[in-house]
């Protein structure tokens, strides 16, 4: 199996124990935790009368956030809420937009998350899940939702950009729910209950949909996400025969060209493309015929407890 790494923005040392270069960037590490002080202690809190959800992430990107934001709006509307998803509008991001509307019309881009707040108690909707904002300190949020990845869980521990933290994992004790994708880690789960005893531990998973699209095929994989290797893990875990691997930076813009470059090879080889869903989006406008997407579910474990945290919102 062959692996062609396209430049990629995610240093491999983050995922290390404490290395030469986390010791070296630590002082600008220091900076970055002074200037989240600064921000939560002179940051005017904002409260609103509509429930707001935020889910985000300590550790920057690959958490599954978004997936976690779309599930919470369909349980919340299969419980006869209106729910609505705000994200900060990013130009770069479409890519994520586009696929939460694949998913759900209730989606609201505001270039600044307040305003978007505002915007929201003006419709008729009754429940805001903010994808991401966990770091956004203007908000009163109702339930705060951190989300980590089992491969990764916090890295090598260190804040940014030591290490892929946003934050010290201290700032859970303002975390009212964790959930971790994939496999259980009582380590880490006693770990974090140590900085915040109250804390209510979930764990997620993604279920393929259409994994007979890709059975008994050479494929080429393809990931242009936060962390790419955990798209691959769960192609392998699933049987699938991945023959080479392409990396993207997250939020990649692939070109006309360039993506028929790639499908030139498949054929050339006899592979078959397989990528994720948000790439799929990146490249969707092509209407290439020769491409799909591995569709998954994101699934959380004991849902029917957690529902009841999130029924407990209107009680």
């Amino acid at each position: 199996m062959t692996l062609f790494i396209m430049k990629i923005n995610k240093p491999k040392f983050w995922d290390k124990k404490i290395s030469f270069f986390a010791i070296l960037l630590f002082p600008l590490s220091l900076i970055t935790l002074f200037l989240v002080f600064l921000k939560k202690k002179f940051s005017k809190v904002s409260k609103f009368k509509i429930p707001i959800i935020c889910v985000g992430n300590i550790y920057i990107g690959g958490t599954g956030k978004t997936p976690t934001s779309i599930h919470i709006a369909n349980e919340l509307n299969k419980m006869g809420k209106n729910a609505v998803i705000l994200r900060k509008h990013y130009e770069d991001q479409v890519d994520e937009h586009n696929l939460i509307r694949g998913y759900l019309n209730n989606l609201i881009l505001s270039r600044n998350r307040v305003d978007g707040l505002r915007e929201v108690e003006k419709s008729n909707f009754d429940t805001v899940i903010m994808d991401d904002g966990l770091q956004d300190y203007k908000i009163k949020k109702n339930i705060s939702i951190a989300c980590f990845h089992s491969n990764q869980l916090i890295g090598n521990g260190l804040v940014i950009p030591s290490g892929p933290l946003r934050e010290n994992l201290n700032s859970l004790k303002n975390i009212n729910i964790v959930i971790i994708n994939g496999s259980r880690n009582k380590i880490f789960e006693e770990k974090i209950l140590k900085i915040n005893s109250s804390l209510k531990i979930f764990y997620s998973s993604y279920e393929p949909k259409n994994l007979s699209d890709f059975t008994n095929q050479k494929l080429l994989a393809i990931a242009g996400i936060g962390n790419p290797e955990n798209f691959f893990s769960l192609i392998e875990q699933n049987n699938l025969n991945i023959q080479k691997k392409i990396i993207y930076p997250d939020h990649y813009k692939f070109s006309k060209n360039e993506f028929q470059n790639i499908i030139r090879e498949a054929e050339e080889k006899n592979y078959k493309i397989i990528m994720t869903e948000k790439d799929f989006y990146k490249i969707k406008k092509y209407n290439f015929d020769k491409v799909n997407f591995l569709k998954v579910e994101l699934k959380i474990a004991d849902q029917e407890n957690f529902n009841k945290i999130l029924r407990d919102l209107y009680d």
